[in-house]
């Protein structure tokens, strides 16, 4: 039997940012997952915002960020019309690259162990966990981040409940320009016009050399229109949004076409002692709402950096213990913005509802508004600018000769 403060049982984004930030503070961890690279899937494939901040306060954020790819700039269009050329600080990656990536962060005083788990049993003092090789591990805590996988949590008595079935559904692929090197755009957002589209938006944004796609339905898995899509997704696109041509110019769809539907999920019977769950292994988020690594950073970064290292100055790791992250303020806090923002942002794109058609114009007109604004600071700044520029081998006011 091997013996370890924590093992983390699952090596995606949770479990891998994790292993690297208990390693780094020099807590006893080992990490479990199957894969000792980890594959390709459609899941997050850009950082920006506050995700950025939560990322700096797990103290990986400067390797991670240098394996993505800047936009710097995204166009914003709404109703079909570009609105806004507005400043940008999103960070595309493909998921896989950003866990591979949050993997080499990793110290080498914490093993990785490339199986599966197959059982485990919690008490108040230390888990056992049992792998699939029949080897065991004796720890004091042990992490859930094993995402969607319900099997562990179900030996538990952890239960799965879905609150929102196929919430919504993520198209991923990528697009190239045809007859031209690039398109006019750094990066794009399309909001559409009408809720018979039964879409969130479209964003564009570079990875690498190429430009990939992320499009956000709300659709069932079984309805027609996504083997369509499949089958003719240039066409598919351009009856989506019937301005898309005037921005995009000819363009083409190449690679797979990935397809990944969520449901929105919570957790009973979670609070246990010696065991706690972190992501979507306690609740899944839209990722049309793009609050999934919010919640991954905000759990991982609670619990790496604040409780964990208080649990473990003290014996025994009871379930009173494990309820101090599960009441933390941040965490609560994540969670309900997270909830409602997947549902906020559903009615606003489908419900046909007096009110969700006011706050639908009303943000195109509000943008519109700040796209206006924002062009006539960058003209007047361009020509301030200008007349500041004299011809070369002159004085520069305020400066002899």
């Amino acid at each position: 039997m091997r013996y370890t403060d924590v093992a983390i049982v699952g090596g995606g984004l949770a479990g891998s940012t994790a292993a690297a930030m208990l390693g780094r503070a020099g807590v006893s961890a080992l990490l479990i997952d199957p894969h000792p690279t980890y594959p390709p899937e459609l899941r997050c494939e850009k950082l920006g915002g506050d995700q950025l901040d939560l990322l700096r306060k797990t103290g990986l954020a400067e390797p991670t960020l240098r394996a993505t790819t800047l936009d710097g700039e995204v166009w914003e269009a709404r109703f079909g019309y570009v609105v806004a050329n507005k400043p940008s600080d999103q960070h595309g990656i493909m998921y896989d690259t950003l866990v591979n990536t949050m993997r080499t962060q990793i110290p080498s005083g914490v093993e990785t162990i490339f199986t599966k788990v197959t059982g485990i049993s919690n008490s108040d003092e230390r888990q056992q966990v049992t792998l699939s090789n029949g080897e065991q591990i004796s720890a004091r805590l042990v992490v859930l981040a094993n995402g969607l996988n319900i099997g562990l949590r179900t030996v538990l008595g952890i239960e799965r409940q879905v609150i929102s079935s196929c919430h919504s559904i993520t198209l991923g692929f990528d697009v190239a320009p045809v007859g031209r090197a690039a398109f006019d755009f750094p990066a794009l957002t399309y909001w559409p016009k009408r809720t018979s589209s039964r879409m969130a938006y479209m964003t564009i944004f570079p990875i690498g050399g190429t430009m990939r796609v992320n499009l956000m339905v709300y659709r069932d898995m079984t309805d027609p229109w996504l083997p369509q899509f499949r089958k003719a997704p240039e066409a598919a696109m351009r009856a989506l949004m019937p301005r898309l041509q005037r921005m995009m110019g000819d363009f083409k769809v190449s690679g797979p076409i990935k397809i990944r539907p969520a449901d929105l999920c919570i957790t009973s019977g979670y609070l246990q002692p010696g065991i706690v769950l972190v992501g979507d292994a306690f609740s899944t988020s839209c990722p049309a709402a793009g609050t999934g690594t919010t919640k991954v950073f905000t759990d991982v970064g609670r619990l790496c950096n604040v409780y964990i290292p208080q649990w473990l100055t003290t014996e025994g790791m009871n379930a009173q213990k494990i309820a101090q992250f599960y009441d933390d303020p941040e965490k609560q806090a994540s969670e309900t913005r997270s909830r409602e923002k997947a549902y906020h942002l559903r009615s606003l794109s489908i419900d046909n509802g007096l009110s969700w058609r006011a706050q639908r114009w009303a943000r195109f007109l509000a943008r519109l508004a700040q796209g206006a604004l924002r062009a006539v600071r960058q003209g007047f700044s361009a020509g301030s600018t200008e007349r500041l520029k004299v011809p070369s081998g002159q004085p520069r006011h305020g400066r002899l000769a």
